[in-house]
């Protein structure tokens, strides 16, 4: 910060030394602020330096989170061996940490469909045409009634009204003429599967003719129970997240199983998270080290990433980190090899998940690291809060210092430069009164000259 020396406007011929006077006057005072305004500099370049390490500390916090989701279920698939008896779906949020199901589908199933009657109007155009001149029907699918009331006396509108009606059914239009000769019907279709009672009168009058009854779907998981399951829908759920949707009869198997690729890509970011806190800390080494150099914090933050690179624990084949394809190269960063991941994780997935854990399970790498990590950012006794919150208290103390030392100096600046201007106005004055002496005597000499020689 400093403080530049006040100049003053002398008049006197020692104006200039009065003013290196009052220059080296304030230069002496203002010695103290300098050496604050270094040590404010420092501590400002230090908290910098504690916000990017917490930073990339956060970003390694998050990968080994990345990891756990990838390891527990966060990154599931559901694989069917026969994808025409049925397809899975997995949802995101599925409770369930894998397993292998054998579907055996009796059944699939099949709605109730039925047509307009043969003995209604023939329509050769549904956008002009329809099978009844009401203005108003009643839709009853099972024994749930709905009011239809088409927009207009169209069979378009009709299917329409049905569709929006909220019925528990669908309906379109089928051509059952020729080309030439077209006869659209109106058909409508249960949403449920099975025998379900459809009909669509506009009074007395019944519109729909005979319908083509529906059955259940019928099937067992794992060979149970006895009976085969039936079921309305072919969509059914075989496990907490894990939905099915029956195609046709005959047996496959759904498997569900981490995704390999999903925790390959985490154990990636996690090795690249790790290297970026490693090079920043690497800032604070040496002689030439950045503003943390010295500091505790980085032995500290130093011991935490050695802590994590050396967990080992689990069984059978992965026993620690070199295991799954993680390793140091010779400049000190981690490597991956995700070739060397995918094998074990296809050969020993058991022991993969063995020694990876959760974060929540008390054992495994992941809880470990995320132990670790969490500590380091705890808002009460971290490491970082407790670096931060001494460097801002320093930072604070110093800024009320300089504002001190500024008011001392600022003070001796006034008083010098009040005394040198007064010193410079006497100095001044006298030089005036001696050039006035002079010129006088001067003058009165070459009087007394002139008179001799006259």
């Amino acid at each position: 910060m400093g403080t530049t020396p006040a100049s003053f406007n002398g008049t006197s011929t020692y104006a200039s030394d009065l003013q290196q006077e009052i220059t080296h006057a304030v230069t002496i005072a203002s010695l103290p602020l300098n050496a604050l305004d270094a040590n404010l500099s420092l501590l400002q370049s230090q908290s910098s330096e504690l916000n990017t390490l917490q930073g990339d500390f956060g970003s390694l916090l998050t990968a080994v989170q990345s990891l756990d989701q990838a390891n527990n279920g966060g990154s599931l698939t559901a694989s069917v061996s026969d994808n025409t008896v049925a397809t899975a779906t997995l949802d995101s949020a599925a409770a369930i940490s894998g397993g292998t199901y054998s579907l055996d589908v009796t059944k699939a199933g099949s709605p109730t469909t039925t047509l307009s009657s043969s003995t209604l109007p023939t329509v050769a155009d549904p956008s002009v045409g329809s099978i009844s001149s009401s203005s108003s029907f009643t839709l009853t699918v099972g024994t749930t009634p709905y009011t239809i009331t088409p927009s207009a006396d169209t069979l378009d509108a009709l299917v329409q009204a049905i569709n929006s009606s909220g019925a528990s059914a669908n309906a379109t239009l089928v051509n059952i003429g020729s080309p030439s000769a077209p006869d659209y019907r109106l058909s409508v279709q249960s949403s449920a599967l099975g025998a379900i009672g459809i009909t669509l009168t506009d009074g007395p009058q019944d519109l729909l003719g005979t319908p083509t009854t529906g059955i259940p779907a019928q099937y067992q998981v794992n060979g149970q129970p006895t009976t085969p399951i039936s079921s309305d829908s072919d969509t059914v759920t075989l496990a907490p997240g894990l939905t099915v949707n029956l195609l046709a009869p005959g047996n496959t198997t759904i498997t569900v199983a981490s995704n390999s690729s999903s925790a390959a890509n985490a154990l990636s970011s996690f090795a690249a998270a790790y290297n970026t806190a490693s090079s920043e800390l690497s800032t604070s080494r040496g002689t030439r080290g950045g503003a943390l150099t010295g500091q505790s914090i980085i032995f500290s933050l130093e011991e935490s990433l050695r802590n994590l690179t050396s967990y080992s624990g689990g069984s059978g084949s992965v026993q620690n980190l070199t295991d799954l394809g993680i390793t140091f190269n010779q400049s000190g960063q981690l490597t991956f090899d995700q070739a060397q991941f995918s094998t074990v994780a296809a050969t020993d997935p058991d022991a993969v998940a063995a020694f990876l854990g959760s974060a929540e399970s008390g054992t495994g790498f992941l809880n470990a690291a995320t132990n670790i990590l969490n500590s380091l950012g705890n808002a009460t006794n971290g490491v970082f809060e407790a670096s931060e919150s001494t460097t801002q208290q320093q930072i604070t103390n110093d800024n009320a210092q300089i504002a001190s030392v500024q008011a001392q100096v600022t003070q001796v600046q006034n008083q010098i430069t009040a005394q040198m201007s007064a010193a410079d106005s006497l100095i001044a004055s006298l030089q005036s009164q001696s050039t006035y002496f002079t010129n006088y005597f001067t003058a009165e000499q070459e009087v007394q000259n002139s008179i001799s020689i006259g």
